[in-house]
């Protein structure tokens, strides 16, 4: 009970669907398990009301939310719903992420690159834009945002890697804009997960066979050869949000088995 009596948002509460757990729907449901009120925020009701049905099968509460967070007024009304259903924000989670059509400078797109922009970046400037004066008319709140190793990583996308970038220095600068306000602002760096999103998608893109393309990602883990999954992003998210972190704001933290701290 970790997060007993707090409200958290998690943004992307669905998941692409494949064989393992997404890391939105994986943290939903560890905060639920940790005694929050989630409010689940996705396109995708459908899949949002899934992971509604795996929370409350195991006793938690929750409501969804459809919601296109590309758009301010959505993102508006996602901070009201919380507000209207449970009565607080405590903790806003930002879980959304796009890189399909990304390439290099020479062949990536514009219509790409603004869309992969809007749905990893302007995301989430928007739903902390809504959220932030909850936070500080009641002088407290944890936001987490999903930033990616591509930030700091060589990889060959620029749109992804730039707009995982940007998150990072958003994070940092709502978190030292706000902490005079006891709000709290933390971003996560996954590395290689064996994600839905992850595997179906690139195995899709590549061309691959799924088995192929999980042992080409866990050969470039460090730490013990294998990837990571959405359950190691959640318990990152749930120290992050809890007040065991209560210390902790304008962190970029890695969950990562080791990759960004390869060097040479």
């Amino acid at each position: 009970m970790r997060l007993e009596g707090k409200t958290a948002i998690v943004v992307g509460a669905g998941q692409t669907p494949g064989d393992t757990i997404g890391n939105g729907r994986a943290t939903a449901i560890v905060f639920a398990r940790e005694g929050a009120k989630v409010l689940l925020v996705d396109r995708d009701v459908d899949s949002a009301n899934e992971t509604k049905s795996m929370i409350e099968d195991a006793g938690g509460v929750a409501t969804t939310f459809e919601a296109d967070v590309t758009r301010e007024s959505e993102c508006e009304a996602l901070i009201k719903a919380c507000v209207d259903a449970y009565g607080r924000v405590d903790v806003l989670h930002n879980n959304v992420g796009i890189g399909g059509g990304d390439a290099g400078p020479t062949h990536l797109t514009e219509d790409v690159w603004q869309q992969i922009f809007d749905v990893n970046l302007k995301s989430v400037f928007l739903t902390c834009k809504y959220a932030l004066p909850v936070m500080r008319e009641q002088g407290s709140g944890s936001i987490i945002n999903i930033s990616s190793v591509a930030a700091v990583c060589s990889v060959g996308m620029l749109a992804y890697k730039t707009s995982k970038a940007g998150i990072n220095a958003l994070t940092h600068s709502i978190a030292m804009g706000n902490a005079r306000y006891g709000i709290r602002v933390n971003a996560i760096m996954p590395g290689l997960m064996n994600t839905p999103m992850a595997i179906e998608g690139i195995s899709v893109a590549r061309g691959i066979p799924k088995d192929q393309l999980i042992e080409q990602r866990d050969a470039q883990v460090p730490l013990g050869g294998k990837m990571g999954t959405a359950w190691d992003i959640a318990y990152a998210a749930l120290y992050l949000a809890s007040d065991e972190a209560k210390f902790v704001t304008g962190v970029i933290l890695p969950v990562d088995g080791g990759q960004s701290a390869r060097i040479g």
